[in-house]
Parts: C-alpha cells; structure tokens; sequence
C-alpha cells in the first residue's frame, strides 16, 4: 500500500472512461437536455458510476478468486489472451454492439446500460496488470480475508472509480454549461481506436 504507483494508475485507467462521451458524461448531458434540468445531469452521474464499479468489481473479484488458487503466471497469460481477443473483437464488432437506451430511461436503467457499457468496453480488463500485483502478492494463502486481497479490492475500484466519476462529471458539467453538444459534431478524438490500442497493447505486456 506504500507504493502510490498502482494507485495512480487506477485513477488514470478510470480517467479515460470519464472522459469517453459513450462511457457516461453524454448521455448524462443529453438525458439533462431533452428533460431542462441540470439536477438530472448531476443525478445521472450516481447510476453511471454505480454501473461502472458493478462492472469492475466482478472482475476485480473474478482476478482474485482465481489468482488464489491459480498459479499468477497461468492467469496473467490468460488474461493476456482474453485481452486480445477482446480487443480484436471490438475492433471488429464494437461499433455494432452499443447499447442502446432512450432518453425516456429512469436513473435503474441508466445504471443497467452503464454496467454493459464498461462491461463491453473491457474496463474491468483492463485493471489486471494493476490487480494481480496488488491485491495477490500480500500473501500466498487461500483466504481472502487473511491475504489482505479483499480490503486492497475493495480500494482499488474506489480509487478507480472515484477518478472516473469526478471526470465524468467534469466533462458533463463544462459541456452542459458552456460547451454544448454543438462540439461533437465539428469534431472528436477517436477514443475507440486508442481504447482498442491500450487494450492490446495491455494484453501483450501481460503475455510477454
């Protein structure tokens, strides 16, 4: 827990998700819009993170789990490998699988598409070169709770997603504001093609 390092790469991990506009902060804005309110932006922003640390604790628990009864180096492999096929599907398909939602969504659905939404995008993934290290070499027995595992779990989807949601709601409160959708159209970065690029690019330091 001493070195900030992995720290500070789960709040980066959850720094892009906030600032991808198909993650959470456009359809809070857009939801904010088509209802006149800016109380519905900000309440949005409670089911879209909730969604997302759903999404990334089963993975996170999924990693533990198995890493206590796993040998480290067979799940870093495979989890390499998941990774990259991940990534060449998205590639492939990504674009046509979105979940789709309408503006008519309480704030149970919007939570329900969040959890897809970071599920499809392999967000949870994406953190375990950050998890197996963390929350598996405190100890090398099969407890949980004795290994520490649980407690470092549990801070590192807070951290994460605690990162995500203050840039969420960072981007939601400046395009809501000021900004407008207007931008969007002029206008973006692919976050796709970088996400994909990360994805593989994470899958290949795990194998190698």
């Amino acid at each position: 827990m001493t070195d900030v390092s992995p720290w500070l790469v789960l709040a980066g991990l959850g720094a892009f998700p906030g600032i991808h506009p198909a993650m959470g902060w456009l359809f809070a804005v857009a939801l904010g819009l088509h209802r006149k309110s800016r109380r519905v932006v900000w309440l949005s922003l409670i089911p879209i993170a909730g969604g997302h640390a759903l999404s990334i604790a089963v993975v996170v628990a999924a990693v533990v789990t198995l890493g206590l009864v796993v040998d480290r180096r067979i799940l870093e492999l495979t989890a390499g490998v998941v990774l990259l096929g991940w990534a060449f599907y998205y590639a492939l398909y990504g674009h046509r699988h979105r979940v789709r939602v309408g503006m008519q969504t309480g704030m149970v659905g919007l939570g329900v598409w969040s959890f897809l939404m970071s599920t499809g995008h392999g967000a949870g993934l994406m953190l375990v070169p950050v998890i197996v290290p963390l929350c598996l070499s405190a100890s090398p027995t099969n407890d949980v709770l004795a290994a520490g595992s649980l407690p470092i779990s549990l801070a590192a989807v807070a951290v994460h997603t605690g990162a995500m949601l203050a840039v969420t709601a960072a981007m939601a409160g400046v395009v809501y504001e000021w900004m407008g959708l207007a931008f969007l159209r002029r206008g973006w970065i692919n976050l796709d093609r970088i996400w994909i690029a990360v994805l593989t690019a994470t899958g290949l330091i795990l194998i190698v």
